[in-house]
């Protein structure tokens, strides 16, 4: 069916009855992934109903990053020792992860792509994500403010604002993080990496957004931003603001 292959004539069995098969299986409401059985429904389940509720209890002994599942796990700390056991059998490329693996092999299948921009997804989960980018569609809704969100993890995110609640902590300064990317943001402070670099002049920055702010700046003729006092136009709202503050004085 698809040439994928397997050490186990199990793993086939399962495989073409969860990929291929139209026969009496069972599917998650949410993702609409088939499963062979109902306990493997009811675990796949209880990975959407931890990814809602922000629940990681298998904690990484290196860097304390927490997961929902203990193949995250498994694979995050192959991250840290550098290990690459997941090769790619059509270009023999390697990974630390089968989750990069999985995306890397977009490359080559194109299964699951979204027919609106073209982007490839790992699977039918993250594509059903996706998609909800082009149809506006924020199924989770926060129960303090009513923001609504498009990922369950966006609300999880969300939800701290309210809470507090800050579960990463950078282990150099003691500063604390509503968000894992917030905390890999500030990493950069103390490690000096720059891994966003400009395709236009080979300038490095330590983050996306100011990678995107540099382009704005330095690369891009675009003036969006209208001073509603004299009319000049501006590259970023910064710049406005700050022409408002010195030129007309009476705007703070």
């Amino acid at each position: 069916m698809c040439y994928k292959r397997f050490t186990a004539k199990g793993s086939l069995k399962y495989h073409v009855q969860t990929k291929h098969s139209e026969g009496n299986l069972h599917s998650c409401t949410v993702c609409d992934k088939r499963f062979t059985t109902k306990k493997q429904l009811k675990r796949h389940t209880e990975s959407h109903r931890r990814a809602q509720s922000g629940e990681k209890p298998f904690l990484c002994t290196v860097c304390d990053k927490r997961f929902a599942h203990t193949t995250n796990l498994s694979e995050h700390v192959q991250t840290h020792n550098g290990e690459r056991s997941y090769s790619c059998t059509q270009c023999e490329k390697c990974f630390t992860t089968m989750g990069n693996l999985r995306t890397h092999m977009n490359i080559h299948t194109r299964k699951y792509t979204c027919p609106d921009c073209g982007k490839n997804c790992r699977n039918n989960c993250e594509l059903v994500v996706h998609r909800r980018s082009h149809s506006g569609e924020r199924p989770f809704a926060c129960t303090v403010c009513n923001k609504r969100f498009s990922t369950s993890g966006g609300l999880v995110t969300h939800s701290r604002l309210h809470s507090g609640d800050k579960p990463y902590k950078c282990f150099i300064c003691d500063k604390t993080c509503a968000a894992y990317s917030s905390l890999k943001s500030h990493m950069a402070i103390h490690t000096g990496d720059k891994p966003y670099t400009c395709s236009l002049c080979d300038r490095s920055f330590s983050h996306s957004s100011s990678l995107q702010s540099h382009k704005r700046c330095v690369h891009s003729n675009d003036r969006e931003h209208l001073c509603p006092y004299c009319g000049m136009q501006f590259k970023t709202n910064r710049y406005l603001k700050r022409h408002k503050v010195r030129v007309h004085s009476c705007a703070k």
